[in-house]
């Protein structure tokens, strides 16, 4: 995308080659200052987005800025204002959350970066947009989730080598853990969940990390996914830069890399949030947006209708409840998302408040039910993330009931909830 301003470039000396680049990606205006004018700068021309030109070495600097941020997005009310920061190699950004990229990175690799956030921008100002547009009509938006994205945030680590375990442990203290020790295993866990980061360690040779990133390269959904491959293969990476704007390369150790990585992962999380707004926003609040299912209400209006339509046509109906033991929110989501993916067109769930999840199959009988019930709890098994984070997947209990002729709604989730379980 057009990169349209305005800008504000911040260092202490000029930034010609810089400046230079983002102007030819058709950023404009761009308004440059030195770190005492920053925050002045902010406020008078409330950027789309600040490029910290050089890597800041006193720290002192960075809160004004921030603060100037923070003070921008409360009086103009619009969608978050990215920071990409250059850094000393492999080092961390000055300000928090602020992207991250090398010093010595092209230029043009700057642009590219700053406009995969620039789009995560557009579709925050889309979100923000309709919701102001539906309370002006009097109408009740869902609202935007307002926790951190990291709480929900998923990273896989793929690797073998002695660095896997080191990167296990720092990636899995801060947000979910998926690991793959072969790219077959990558594969899958990328198509199976959301996923908003990934970690290429050590173990592999350049062949398979030109694999691994090829397969990223060529899905467009992958296209704004933050990659960071740890130790060598310079020459491998250098060449999917350009496909790939969040791609990093690290030298460093698991705990400096995965400090450089989770600002990319917070904000690749909170896009999938947005996403997940607007779908809500386009049923018109029927669907939930920390789910992806169907709200409560339309859930149960649903429902109503199901059973009638089912009673009038003799055709079956079944219902599930998935519970899990110990669940705490994370881990219902994580189900409740996983779920989604796993339903027939047909069919439609809801998460309950106790974190359970109902899962109504139309024009099914009780023993079709138990196949499918049976496949989605197998799978939730395989591939749901632990609470503790020590392994993958957790149990699903599982209880189904079947319409009978002289139910109602209450009567068959009065059974569905007391049935002993099926799986």
């Amino acid at each position: 995308m057009a990169l349209q301003g305005p800008f504000v470039v911040v260092a202490d000396s000029p930034a010609p080659g810089l400046v230079d680049a983002l102007r030819a990606a058709g950023a404009f205006p761009i308004v440059e200052a030195n770190w005492p004018d920053a925050a002045a700068a902010v406020a008078s021309v409330a950027p789309e987005a600040v490029v910290l030109a050089e890597p800041c070495s006193d720290r002192e600097r960075a809160p004004a800025l921030t603060r100037a941020l923070d003070d921008q997005l409360k009086t103009g009310g619009g969608p978050f204002i990215p920071v990409v920061a250059r850094t000393r190699e492999d080092g961390a950004a000055s300000l928090p959350d602020a992207l991250a990229i090398s010093a010595s990175a092209p230029a043009a690799r700057l642009a590219q970066r700053l406009s995969a956030a620039l789009r995560i921008r557009a579709l925050h100002g889309t979100v923000l947009r309709r919701t102001a547009t539906l309370t002006s009509r009097g109408e009740q938006p869902p609202e935007l989730p307002g926790h951190d994205p990291l709480e929900e945030a998923t990273v896989l680590v793929a690797g073998r080598g002695r660095s896997y375990p080191g990167l296990s442990v720092a990636v899995g203290e801060r947000v979910g853990l998926v690991g793959a020790l072969s790219v077959e295993s990558a594969a899958r866990a990328l198509n199976a969940r959301d996923i908003d980061g990934m970690v290429i360690g050590d173990g592999f040779g350049p062949r398979i990390v030109e694999a691994l990133l090829t397969v990223l390269a060529e899905d467009v959904r992958f296209r704004d996914l933050p990659v960071a491959v740890l130790g060598g293969h310079p020459a491998v990476i250098d060449a999917f830069s350009a496909q790939l704007p969040n791609l990093e390369r690290s030298s460093e150790g698991a705990a400096r890399l995965v400090e450089r990585l989770l600002p990319f992962v917070r904000l690749h999380a909170f896009a999938q949030r947005l996403r997940r707004m607007l779908k809500s926003l386009d049923a018109k609040g029927m669907i939930d947006p920390d789910t992806g299912l169907l709200a409560h209400e339309a859930f149960w209006r649903d429902l109503n209708r199901a059973v009638d339509d089912a009673e009038k046509r003799g055709i079956g109906l079944s219902i599930a409840r998935f519970s899990f033991a110990q669940s705490d929110r994370r881990v219902s989501l994580d189900a409740a998302r996983l779920l989604g993916r796993l339903m027939r067109q047909v069919d439609f769930a809801c998460r309950e408040a106790d974190n359970s999840i109902f899962a109504v199959f139309t024009e099914t009988d009780l023993r079709a039910a138990h196949v499918i019930a049976r496949r989605i709890a197998s799978v939730l098994k395989h591939t749901m993330l632990a609470p503790d984070r020590k392994r993958t997947g957790i149990e699903a209990a599982v209880t189904l009931a079947t319409l009978k002729p002289t139910d109602n709604v209450d009567s068959l989730i009065a059974r569905v909830v007391g049935e002993v379980a099926a799986g």
